[in-house]
Formats: C-alpha cells, sequence, structure tokens
C-alpha cells in the first residue's frame, strides 16, 4: 500500500485493476463515480480522507499506485 501524505493539495495515483464483474452494483457504482470506465486506467485524485476511503472499501478493485 502506499504510504500516507502529510501534506494538503496533494494527489494520489489510482489504478482500476480488476473487473467489477460479479460484484455488488454499489461497488460498481463507486468505480463509475470515480471515472473509471476500463481496466488499467489510471486517475489522479485529491489526496483526502474521502478517496483514500474508496480505495479501502474495494481494494480488490483499486489500487494506489506510486
Amino acid at each position: 500500500m502506499a504510504k500516507k501524505e502529510d501534506k494538503k493539495g496533494g494527489t494520489i495515483r489510482i489504478e482500476y485493476y480488476k473487473s467489477v464483474i460479479g460484484y455488488p452494483e454499489k461497488q460498481k457504482l463507486m468505480v463509475r463515480g470515480l471515472g473509471f470506465s476500463k481496466l488499467n486506467q489510471i486517475k489522479e485524485k485529491p489526496d483526502n480522507a474521502s478517496m483514500r476511503g474508496v480505495v479501502e472499501k474495494i481494494p480488490h478493485i483499486l489500487r494506489i499506485v506510486e
């Protein structure tokens, strides 16, 4: 897992690395809500507690890349 950054205004890179097929609808909606549409996409999002919480909820689908 990536190290937590203490500075404000930083970004984290989140990778969508596993398909949501067979997972609950709520998890599928979380992935789509982050803007992912294809596997192996990487998005930069603000490094805050809410973004890290999303990744911690579905670590089997998303991961933080350094």
